[in-house]
C-alpha cells in the first residue's frame, strides 16, 4: 500500500475520485483479491470498476495500461489506478529440476503504481499523454504456450518452468509486435525501406539481410523489460540499439534485477532521475512474458520531468551509469539456449 499512499498524496486525488482499479500480479492470488484489498483499504465507491489480472507474466503491467485506456474511453471524467507488482516467495522452487531453479535466480520483488485519467482539467499537471498501446500474442503455438509454465515436478514441488524455447519464442513475438507498432509510429521512409527489403528477401534474394527500421527516429527513449542478460542482448541486437539506448534497462537490471511487470517503470524512473525526459519526448515501453505475449506502450511527455525525492533512483542516481558489461562471452545456461527455430 505504500506506493499507492505516495501516489495519492502526491497527486491530491482522493479515493472517492477513483473509478477504475486494475491490479496485476502473476502468481500470487488470494481471496479476496489484491484489487479488492485496495478498494477496501481506500474505501473506494460502490460503482468502482475493478480488475485483478493474474497469470499473465512480465507483460501484464503494460497489458493493464491497455485495459485502463479502453475503460477510460467508456467511463468519462474518471481516474484509473493501475498497480503492477509480483510476489517472489509464491513461486520459489525447492526441488532439483533445473528448468525451475532458474526463476529462483532472476526474479526480484518490486512494484509500481500509475494513475491515468481522461479529465481535461488535469492535462497541465500530468507527466505524460498515452499515445498508443499495441498488444499481441503467439499463444496458439504450443512452444509459446509452454515456454514459461507454472507446474509441479515429479515430486509434487511446484515451480515455474523456463524451457530452452524461450529466446526463440520471445524473438518471434517481439518481432510481430514491433511490426504492428512500426505501422503506427515510423516515418514513411522507414516503412518503405522495410517493405522493399521484405519483398526482395521474400521473392528475389532470400539470403539478403533483413532491414531493421530505425526506431530512434520515432522515439527519444526506449525502455524494455529486463528479463535478464540474454533477453536484453536479444532486444539490443534485433532493434539495432546502442549501449546508450539500453542504458535505462541495463542499469535497472543491475540495480533492481528482474522485477517482472514493474521493471519498465523502474526503467522510466531512471530516465526521469537522470533528467532525460524533456517536453515533447516520446518514450517506448516494451514488455513480454508468459503466454507468450508482448506489449508496447507509447507516451509523450507533456512537460519536462525533473528528479523527484520519491523516485526509487534519487539517492544514488549520480553514481549511474556504471560500467556494466552485458555481453555474454561464455555460453548461456542450458534453458536459455534456443532449440530449433519456430
Amino acid at each position: 500500500f505504500g506506493a499507492v499512499d505516495e501516489l495519492l498524496a502526491k497527486s491530491g486525488v482522493e479515493g472517492k475520485d477513483i473509478g477504475i482499479v486494475i491490479v496485476n500480479c502473476s502468481i500470487f492470488n488470494v481471496v479476496p483479491s489484491l484489487c479488492a484489498m485496495i478498494v477496501n483499504r481506500y474505501k473506494l465507491g460502490e460503482d468502482t470498476v475493478s480488475y485483478n489480472l493474474s497469470g499473465m507474466g512480465c507483460s501484464a503491467g503494460l497489458i493493464a495500461i491497455g485495459l485502463a485506456k479502453q475503460l477510460l474511453q467508456v467511463h468519462r471524467n474518471s481516474y484509473a489506478l493501475v498497480v503492477s507488482t509480483e510476489n517472489i516467495t509464491q513461486n520459489c522452487y525447492f526441488g532439483n529440476d533445473r528448468s525451475k531453479l532458474l526463476s529462483n535466480c532472476i526474479f526480484r520483488i518490486g512494484g509500481a503504481v500509475m494513475l491515468l485519467t481522461n479529465r481535461p482539467s488535469v492535462s497541465k499537471v500530468a507527466k505524460y499523454q498515452l499515445i498508443h498501446t499495441v498488444h499481441n500474442n503467439t499463444t496458439i503455438s504450443d512452444r509459446s504456450y509452454n515456454c514459461v509454465f507454472y507446474e509441479e515436478d515429479h515430486l509434487g514441488q511446484a515451480g515455474v518452468t523456463i524451457t530452452k524455447d524461450l529466446m526463440v519464442v520471445a524473438s518471434k513475438t517481439i518481432e510481430a509486435n514491433v511490426i504492428m507498432l512500426g505501422r503506427l509510429v515510423l516515418p514513411i521512409r522507414e516503412q518503405i525501406l522495410y517493405v522493399t527489403n521484405y519483398i526482395i528477401k521474400r521473392f528475389v534474394l532470400r539470403k539478403v539481410d533483413p532491414y531493421v527500421p530505425n526506431f530512434k527516429k520515432a522515439f527519444d527513449h526506449i525502455i524494455t523489460h529486463v528479463g535478464g542478460k540474454p533477453v536484453l542482448d536479444e532486444v539490443k541486437s534485433k532493434l539495432d540499439l546502442t549501449k546508450s539506448d539500453m542504458e535505462a534497462s541495463t542499469m535497472t537490471l543491475y540495480r533492481f534485477g528482474n522485477t517482472s511487470s514493474s521493471s519498465v517503470w523502474y526503467g522510466l524512473a531512471y530516465a526521469e532521475a537522470k533528467g532525460k525526459i524533456k517536453r515533447g519526448d516520446r518514450a517506448w515501453q516494451i514488455a513480454f512474458g508468459a503466454g507468450f505475449k508482448c506489449s508496447s506502450v507509447i507516451w509523450r511527455a507533456i512537460k519536462t520531468v525533473d528528479r523527484e525525492k520519491n523516485n526509487p533512483w534519487s539517492d544514488e542516481i549520480d553514481g549511474f551509469p556504471m560500467d556494466v558489461d552485458l555481453d555474454i562471452s561464455c555460453s548461456t545456461p542450458y534453458h536459455f539456449e534456443p532449440s530449433e527455430k519456430i
